[in-house]
């Protein structure tokens, strides 16, 4: 009785073995790029006990929590002092001149345009009559 038994691969063996054998390579690449996205996030999660074991990362949430209830606090302030703001800011808007200014403005150019268009039809009219005899009879009927 003899018993065989492989060795187990690592997952970086594995895709190796799995990118150099063409049988059974799908299979060896997708459990070897498994195997090391475990292995990473296991020493991701390693190094978090490590750090928060240490109590930097501790320091660093409370930190954050502290620096959070500062900005919730300042946001506070600031929303309750909005509609006095808003109300302020209606108070003093100028609202009489500048209506009246952009409608002078279009006036001024709507009579511009006017001027400019019955001088262009007034030189249109001074050419010479056209050299062929008229398509219709001139003469009125009585």
């Amino acid at each position: 009785m003899s018993a065989k038994t492989e060795p187990r691969l690592t997952p970086s063996e594995r895709l190796a073995r799995g990118l150099t054998y063409s049988t059974v390579g799908p299979v060896d690449v997708t459990r070897g790029l498994v195997g090391l996205g475990l292995q990473s996030a296991q020493s991701t999660a390693s190094g978090l006990r490590q750090r928060y074991r240490e109590g930097r990362l501790a320091r660093e949430i409370a930190a954050a929590q502290e620096t959070l209830a500062q900005e919730l606090a300042a946001a506070q302030e600031v929303v309750s002092g909005l509609p006095q703001a808003l109300q302020d800011a209606r108070r003093s808007q100028r609202r009489a001149k500048r209506p009246w200014l952009i409608a002078g403005v279009a006036v001024a150019v709507l009579a511009g345009g006017a001027v400019a268009f019955s001088v262009v039809r007034r030189s249109m009219r001074s050419e010479e009559p056209s050299p062929r005899p008229p398509s219709v009879e001139v003469q009125s009927r009585p």
